[in-house]
């Protein structure tokens, strides 16, 4: 049926913009165009920022930009500028944080009203179409915006003024003049644990959201004080959570998060950045607890982003929506008849018992499988083998897996966005570590040669990548994360193309994202565009804050090669926003880790040897078997110039024709080393 309407977003490349093509409304993208006409009919710009996989989005469209007298009041009063904040964080960075300053709270569909140059005055997130609840209907809100816009400009000045001079601010840091505390990863997990919920786990109640950077500060904090409060926090919640409805037990990944306190019933879309994010949190418990469960998650999680998020050129997807059929979730659930009548009455109670299936449902009429009996607790239930009962249970999930994948699957947005690639790295190096597998090292390879091929260009990253067309500069977190991925990586692989990369990409992050005034990262480079505003964001968020990732791989070069450049600009960094990290753990996680790299020097090991030796090959799964969060790890040919890496190492040489490793640490290098009983007591003091 061809459509009614047809708007300016049809010639776009985003997935949530062409979602809104063909609205009655008069959509611009953000652009020269939009804001000329703004000036030239002087009407405020009505901005709507949301994302693909948005479920309130979804449901704001069908309501009001697909209502045609609410449209033609948007048309009328305003001219409408569409965003996918996937595409461009910075503007929801900058109209996100007005909309917290109007509102104390914020959230998607954003909806920001702003003067034709740009600048906020009024804002909000979701409106219903009409009064509802308490809440004004968005007609209401566009009415009395519009007039105010109109009768009220000395009003409209002073909230402009206002929410200009809280952004300003909030992008301006004062150096801390404390000594930094030794006791600060220990202090911050100590407070950070009052909002652990010791029942289900996680933090506070309802919702629940992953947290990845927290669960890295509590294991931060178990390895300093050996507290079993900290591994137990990290251990309990991360059972929880692969036991709860958040986690897919058919097709393995995670869903965004909890909307209760169990972790039982999600908010269904799937995020390449949690799912990135929790392959690391779960490969780094699995290293310090052994629990296969954790082994599990890491396998299944890294077999699905490669079975359904990859693209054929080696790029990772953003998201795949919480809707298919215009239904939330309806893909994930299942009713007790649908999996008798697949494995038979007596397999599917079993298993159904198992999974937490019943009539009633557990979401609307149906359930979201989620185990509420162990194996064994089954096997005595059921008088059945333990053995027997894990067969079955695998047998059940092949069968239901293969039906579930002829349902109509929810959206995929194949966005290619290059920070999360970088979180996609370090999460693949992870898993690496932990499981052989070579499918993950192939990915791994392809995916930096896609980025490097496809979206580096004269010199810059790009942000984002789709339908064979790269655009945008690349932001802050798009350098910082790739930068860590690829030292991940390294860490693994030893390719030295790798550091060399991410050498190459910290040097260009240094110039174009720098304060070369206060110090710490800005979001958009010097050759972005000019905005209202130029954040410089520090607060962990749904993806760790692009300041910390950035300081993390200062510091991780600077004990790789010996530049002091880089520790010194860490150290700026870390300083700016210490009193902050000592009074909001929270929301500074991933600044913290960066800190106790800082305060708790690495161990630098260089393995002198070839990568193809066996013996060396052993020494390094030893060494990717213990936890040290503080390591940098590098093996180098005995070919190679040791002056070429640091200047740590000059002089150092194999002993033997042996494999040789040397363990640097605060300047100070040991005698060498052969084997791997040599080496443990060098890595454990």
């Amino acid at each position: 049926m061809e459509p009614q309407h047809t708007n300016r977003l049809i010639h776009e490349t985003s997935p949530y913009l062409l979602q809104h093509a063909h609205n009655p409304v008069d959509w611009y993208a953000w652009g020269d165009e939009a804001f000329q006409k703004a000036k030239q009919d002087n009407k405020p710009i009505l901005l709507s920022i949301g994302y693909s996989a948005c479920h309130w989005c979804h449901v704001m469209e069908h309501e009001s930009f697909e209502n045609e007298k609410i449209a033609a009041l948007m048309n009328d009063l305003f001219v409408s500028i569409k965003v996918d904040r996937e595409e461009r964080p910075d503007l929801d960075e900058i109209y996100m944080s007005a909309v917290q300053v109007l509102t104390g709270r914020g959230g998607w569909p954003m909806t920001m009203f702003l003067t034709p140059d740009r600048k906020p005055f009024y804002g909000g997130t979701y409106f219903p179409p009409e009064d509802r609840q308490g809440m004004p209907g968005f007609p209401r809100i566009l009415v009395g915006v519009s007039q105010a816009y109109r009768e009220k400009p000395a009003d409209i000045e002073k909230s402009v003024g206002e929410i200009l001079s809280v952004l300003h601010r909030m992008s301006v840091s004062q150096p801390s003049d404390k000594t930094f505390s030794p006791s600060i990863i220990d202090d911050s997990a100590e407070k950070l644990s009052r909002a652990y919920d010791a029942d289900n786990g996680g933090m506070g109640q309802a919702p629940k959201f992953p947290n990845a950077g927290v669960y890295e500060l509590f294991l931060r904090s178990y390895n300093h004080s050996k507290q079993r409060r900290d591994l137990d926090i990290v251990a309990h919640t991360l059972t929880k959570m692969a036991n709860g409805g958040i986690y897919d037990h058919l097709g393995g990944g995670f869903h965004r998060y909890s909307v209760d306190a169990k972790w039982l019933v999600p908010h269904f879309e799937k995020m390449l950045y949690d799912n990135a994010q929790l392959l690391r949190s779960y490969a780094q418990a699995f290293t310090v607890t052994g629990e296969p469960l954790f082994k599990t998650v890491v396998t299944e999680t890294a077999n699905y982003l490669l079975r359904e998020m990859v693209d054929p050129n080696g790029g990772f997807y953003s998201t795949q929506d919480a809707d298919s059929e215009g239904e939330e979730g309806k893909f994930f659930v299942w009713t007790p008849a649908e999996i008798n009548a697949l494995v038979g009455e007596e397999n599917g109670e079993i298993f159904s018992r198992i999974y937490g299936v019943s009539e009633e449902g557990n979401f609307e009429d149906k359930s979201i499988l989620h185990p509420i009996l162990t194996v064994d607790q089954a096997s005595k239930f059921f008088r059945k083998d333990r053995n027997e009962i894990e067969t079955l249970i695998a047998n059940v999930k092949q069968k239901l897996f293969a039906v579930r994948e002829n349902r109509i699957k929810p959206f995929r947005d194949e966005k290619i966005i290059t920070a999360w690639n970088g979180l996609m790295l370090s999460g693949l190096a992870q898993a690496i570590r932990i499981v052989d597998q070579t499918a993950y090292v192939e990915a791994a390879r392809r995916n930096v040669n896609f980025i490097f091929s496809e979206m580096f260009r004269d010199g810059f990253l790009l942000h984002t990548y789709k339908d064979g067309q790269a655009k945008l500069l690349g932001y802050l977190d798009d350098y910082a994360f790739l930068v860590v991925g690829l030292l991940d990586l390294y860490e693994v692989l030893f390719d030295r193309t790798l550091m060399e990369q991410a050498t190459q990409l910290t040097e260009i992050m240094l110039r174009e994202f720098w304060d070369e005034q206060d110090g710490g990262f800005f979001y958009t480079g010097k050759s972005h565009e000019q905005l209202i505003s130029r954040a410089k964001p520090v607060f962990d968020a749904s993806i760790p804050s692009g300041n910390a990732m950035a300081t993390q791989a200062l510091l991780r070069l600077f004990h790789m090669t010996g530049n002091d450049d880089y520790r010194s600009r860490a150290e700026t960094v870390l300083r700016s926003y210490y009193d902050a990290m000592e009074s909001q753990p929270f929301g500074f996680a991933h600044l913290l880790c960066a800190l106790d790299l800082y305060l708790n020097p690495a161990k630098e090991i260089v393995l002198i040897g070839n990568q193809d030796d066996p013996r060396a090959l052993e020494i390094v799964k030893q060494i990717h078997a213990c936890y040290l969060p503080n390591m940098t790890l590098q093996v180098v040919s005995p070919a190679m110039s040791m002056d070429t890496i640091s200047p740590l190492l000059r002089g150092k040489t194999q002993v033997d024709k042996k494999p040789t490793i040397y363990v640097c640490q605060n300047f100070t290098c040991s005698a060498p080393v052969t084997t791997w009983t040599e080496l443990k007591p060098l890595l454990d003091t």
